[in-house]
């Protein structure tokens, strides 16, 4: 197992750490599909679980052998751990490695679309979230609270950016998910499928969640909207049941992931969810 401390911040065996943006790790060179990174043991845990394969550890020295340990077990024990202190890494980086490890990731190629509605019964649709800390927080709801498949629009902040992932709790690499098509295609794709298309708006038509939880259909997919705006025009033609979230106080909405916890709870709730 190759531990290799970290001495010149211009080793060109630490690009994917200096100061890497998501887009860049996206585009980098060597990696078919691109790059991550797993901040955490926990996240790199769930990472290898699922079957993504790392390219190297930047690790403290506290955490250099519980790194070691994870790739021994997953079946990876050339995977290069570069080891340096806090201070050190954190100016290679840009930040704080708070949770004692980051892990380079490559990134998977994503499954088709029909492929994950194919054998699922309850999808979560994120249309144009921006904010990456959203994004994660809506993977984590939809791990914990059992939704089969995310589908990300293509103007959907991107679920392996680091922020997401680290909101996630890793979620987002146990959660399966794609990038979906435009809705002229999504929808009839979803219909195909046999899902009740039901969007998350504030429409004069809208329902009650309370009322939707008492028929649920046996498949359903739950459309999320982008922050402020909400669902577009497109995404909410293309819904069987426009649904809304009864609310006190003269509040019209939550937030885009507070949302979305309520929504999947409220569907899991169901007798067609057991």
């Amino acid at each position: 197992m190759p531990v290799i401390p970290v001495e010149r911040l211009d080793d060109p065996r630490l690009a994917d750490y200096a100061h890497a943006t998501d887009v860049a790790l996206k585009k980098a060179r060597g990696a078919e599909h691109g790059l991550y990174l797993a901040e955490s043991l926990l996240v790199l845990q769930r990472a290898l679980r699922a079957g993504h394969v790392p390219r190297s550890v930047l690790a403290l020295g506290s955490s250099e052998q519980e790194a070691l340990a994870t790739l021994a077990e997953a079946g990876h024990p050339d995977v290069p751990v570069f080891v340096g202190p806090g201070d050190l890494l954190a100016e290679l980086t840009g930040y704080l490695l708070h949770r004692g490890l980051i892990a380079s990731m490559n990134r998977p190629p994503l499954p088709e679309p029909a492929d994950l509605l194919a054998g699922a019964r309850r999808v979560v649709v994120i249309e144009n979230v921006v904010d990456p800390t959203n994004v994660g927080a809506i993977f984590r709801s939809a791990g914990a609270i059992g939704a089969d498949a995310v589908l990300v629009t293509p103007r959907c902040s991107d679920p392996f950016y680091r922020r997401a992932i680290r909101v996630s709790m890793g979620t987002v690499l146990q959660v399966p998910w794609t990038r979906a098509p435009e809705w002229p295609v999504l929808g009839p794709l979803l219909r195909d499928h046999g899902f009740h298309v039901a969007a998350l708006a504030l429409t004069p038509d809208a329902v009650s969640l309370r009322e939707f939880e008492r028929r649920v259909p046996e498949r359903v997919a739950l459309v999320l909207g982008t922050e402020g705006e909400g669902l577009t025009p497109e995404a909410v033609g293309a819904a069987d049941t426009v649904v809304q979230i009864p609310m006190l106080h003269g509040i019209d909405s939550l937030n885009v992931a507070a949302a979305s916890a309520v929504a999947m709870w409220a569907v899991s709730r169901s007798p067609s969810s057991r």
